[in-house]
């Protein structure tokens, strides 16, 4: 399956201040967006976890994907089994953690939160991004299938709580952003025929339009984005330095 090319990642790396040869981990990979956003910088190791063997499945064949057509910035990449609760990795270990869309399907968010800082090096990033309050609000109130999918949505974070979580741990906020504004209505969408549904003729042109946009990146549909992320768009993300 050639993943690599059809992808749009949520986390600004230049935010992020990725560097060469650094080490980035990136937590519950699902199917390794961000790994391979990464893997692409120079001389970067890339490591992704998550519980999902079938997830690091499509991560592994989309980094061999790059590694076949050269996409990458001569590093390294690695894909591990682990649970955000007890990484399995030392102190400090990272110069840039990632955990996109994770934080909402952890009961223990505060041993997640722990672990998270116990592997970032100090003065060195971490992104966080999760759903956005009011569109996964309405996702929860069109669809109980929605909310209980991918080990369950434990809760829909505001801005302040997710902060201060882990401001507790000593981090400190440097930027924020919105995410995806044009996929807030697919969404909303399959929740409401359904988020298993393949039938459904207006979600699958929606589907078909998003494709068309993430393959073209035409003008219009970028700035439409860009102009729609603080009004509605999908995901939070939030920047920390240790």
């Amino acid at each position: 399956m050639p993943t690599g090319r059809l992808f749009v990642i949520t986390v600004d790396l230049k935010k992020a201040g990725l560097k060469p040869g650094q080490k980035v981990l990136d937590i519950g990979c699902g199917s390794g967006r961000h790994v391979a956003a990464a893997y692409q910088h120079p001389d970067v190791t890339a490591i992704g976890t998550d519980l999902s063997f079938q997830d690091l499945g499509q991560a592994r064949e989309r980094l061999l994907f790059h590694d076949r057509l050269g996409e990458h910035g001569h590093g390294a990449w690695g894909l591990n089994v682990a649970d955000i609760t007890a990484l399995p990795f030392e102190r400090h270990a990272f110069d840039l953690v990632i955990c996109s869309e994770v934080m909402e399907h952890i009961h223990d968010e505060r041993a997640a939160a722990a672990e998270i800082f116990r592997v970032l090096k100090p003065g060195h990033t971490l992104v966080i991004s999760v759903p956005r309050y009011f569109p996964e609000w309405v996702c929860w109130k069109l669809s109980d299938e929605y909310r209980l999918a991918n080990q369950g949505h434990i809760r829909i974070y505001r801005k302040k709580r997710l902060v201060a979580l882990f401001e507790n741990l000593g981090l400190q906020l440097i930027g924020a952003h919105y995410a995806h504004s044009l996929h807030t209505p697919y969404w909303w969408l399959k929740c409401l025929v359904g988020p298993t549904r393949e039938d459904a003729c207006p979600v699958n042109l929606y589907h078909r339009f998003l494709t068309w946009d993430i393959l073209r990146k035409p003008r219009l549909t970028r700035s439409l984005d860009r102009f729609f992320n603080p009004l509605f768009g999908k995901s939070l993300v939030l920047y920390f330095v240790k």
